[in-house]
């Protein structure tokens, strides 16, 4: 089982940035998927997920209206899209595997990304 994340970076308040975590190795439409992140001296915490087909997805109140998370099974990815961002969601942000009992039991190696001005 594998995951690859990009598309993280530098970007100024309000800005964009789409995320990526590409999979390989398991059977991408069985599992709900999440992207966390985890900035300096905090915990990590959820950020946004999508049930396996697609059809439920859910948010952190911090990110509600501005992030939208999304997968696109043919290609075994799944996105977050992350929209007017703020100089809090400064943190490295991980995708994971959700299994049948709620717990992540894989974690991509996570992508920096960085809102200053």
């Amino acid at each position: 089982v594998q995951f690859v994340e990009s598309g993280g970076g530098l970007v100024q308040p309000g800005g964009s940035l789409r995320l990526s975590c590409a999979t390989s190795g398991f059977t991408f439409n069985l599992y709900t998927m999440n992207w966390h992140r985890q900035a300096p001296g905090k915990e990590r915490e959820l950020v946004a997920g999508i049930s396996s087909a697609g059809a439920v997805t859910n948010y952190a109140d911090s990110v509600k209206g501005r992030f939208t998370v999304s997968r696109n099974s043919a290609k075994k990815t799944v996105y977050l899209q992350m929209n007017n961002l703020k100089a809090e969601d400064t943190a490295v942000y991980y995708c994971a595997r959700q299994r049948w009992d709620g717990r992540y039991d894989t974690w991509g190696q996570g992508t920096q990304v960085t809102v200053s001005s």
